[in-house]
């Protein structure tokens, strides 16, 4: 396993996720501040942990990212794809596992644009026949 000093960058809607992995002992901080603290909802650990899960690297990589943009589950979607994009450079032998799993993917869907006319993007006025 060889270090790198460049982030791995990650992407979900609007939010997105530099994330730098080296050997360790399974810490993660985010912002500058730990995972528990950053993303207090259980649903959201789970997205960033899914990596780890299927490569088994839970307690040999430390995790230190910077989010911005986005939610809180896009910038967790984020950090999901920097990760699986970090382990996979690292480790080459996990890049099928976490290519099959769809973490390698950017999931390119985002907010369509509110056209005029419309009350939203796609939602029309209501129609009167007379």
């Amino acid at each position: 396993m060889k270090a790198q000093n460049a982030p791995f960058t990650g992407k979900r809607k609007t939010a997105i996720a530099k994330v730098w992995v080296v050997a360790g002992s399974g810490e993660m901080k985010v912002n500058g501040r730990t995972l528990e603290d950053y993303f207090p909802r259980p649903s959201t650990r789970q997205i960033i942990a899914q990596p780890f899960d299927i490569t088994g690297n839970t307690d040999k990589l430390d995790i230190r990212a910077s989010v911005r943009g986005g939610g809180v589950t896009a910038q967790a979607s984020a950090m999901l794809h920097g990760i699986s994009r970090a382990i996979a450079q690292i480790q080459p032998d996990q890049r099928p596992a976490l290519k099959k799993a769809g973490f390698l993917t950017r999931d390119a869907r985002e907010v369509e644009r509110k056209k005029y006319g419309r009350h939203k993007a796609r939602k029309r006025p209501q129609y009167s026949k007379r």
